[in-house]
């Protein structure tokens, strides 16, 4: 069975193997598969029409899916691979160990937010922007730029405990866990983190960056502890919802998955049980 780690208990070995995994499906062709998945869906979402991967019900089990497909990628180069989640609400400085040089590389230069040092800084040519919202092929970040600063335990904790999963209008105006979640409205939890970080992470081509897929493990993580928190409570809305993801309804582009399907992370993956 997959275990999904705290990134800040990963041994040396198991990073080093996470980042050349990482940095063979980028070679390979198949890293930009997934961005390109990801900003297509970006640009379809909207709050009046279809929505599938965001501003929607269905951002969590489609992003849940998301995730095990690339994890099974990353799995097809390493079997002893799996994607570690970056609790933003302990290591939430620029210091954490998750931007060591060992790891991810750290925040980007003052000039243009290039990133230089790390496996995915530009130098040595193995991680070019090909899927790009502008002309610049390097990663950029800007960590905490502006004083912004991450989400704090207490503000999950108060998403923690909202009962209902989701409700009308199922966009990015709805009330309830899923929206508070995805940062719409209320303390603003996954959308504060993607603009902490800045660079590619504000855009639609966020997952140019890795730390993408950490941080999605996480929100991930985070509607698992809401499952378990309120068991008779569940994903919303269950049929007859024009332009969003009924319970039962195919999620674009896969077409032979829906939200029921991914309701038990426990056929795929655990998580560790690391604070």
């Amino acid at each position: 069975m997959t275990v999904r780690k705290n990134q800040a208990t990963l041994t040396a070995d198991e990073k080093r193997r996470f980042v050349n995994a990482l940095l063979e499906l980028k070679r390979s062709g198949q890293y930009d598969t997934f961005v390109t998945t990801h900003n297509a869906f970006i640009m379809s979402d909207t709050d009046n029409g279809d929505r599938v991967g965001h501003r929607s019900p269905s951002f969590l089990p489609w992003h849940r899916r998301f995730l095990i497909q690339f994890e099974q990628a990353l799995q097809s180069v390493d079997a002893t691979v799996t994607l570690p989640y970056w609790d933003w609400t302990a290591d939430r400085t620029s210091r954490s160990s998750l931007w060591a040089p060992d790891f991810l590389g750290g925040t980007g230069r003052v000039r243009d937010g290039q990133v230089t040092d790390g496996p995915f800084a530009r130098t040595g040519n193995r991680w070019t922007i090909n899927v790009r919202v502008d002309g610049r092929d390097y990663l950029r970040r800007d960590l905490g730029a502006g004083g912004r600063q991450l989400p704090t335990r207490a503000e999950v904790d108060s998403v923690l405990a909202m009962e209902t999963y989701d409700m009308a209008p199922w966009n990015s105006s709805s009330d309830g866990f899923r929206n508070h979640l995805e940062g719409w409205r209320g303390v603003n939890l996954h959308n504060r983190v993607h603009v902490w970080v800045g660079g590619q992470m504000a855009t639609g081509v966020s997952p140019n960056d890795p730390v993408f897929w950490m941080h999605h493990a996480f929100v991930d993580k985070l509607w698992a502890d809401w499952q378990a928190r309120h068991p008779r409570s569940t994903y919303l809305p269950a049929a007859g919802t024009a332009n969003v993801v009924d319970l039962g309804d195919t999620m674009r582009p896969w077409n032979d998955v829906t939200p029921a399907d991914m309701l038990d992370h426990t056929r795929h993956y655990t998580f560790d049980t690391a604070a």
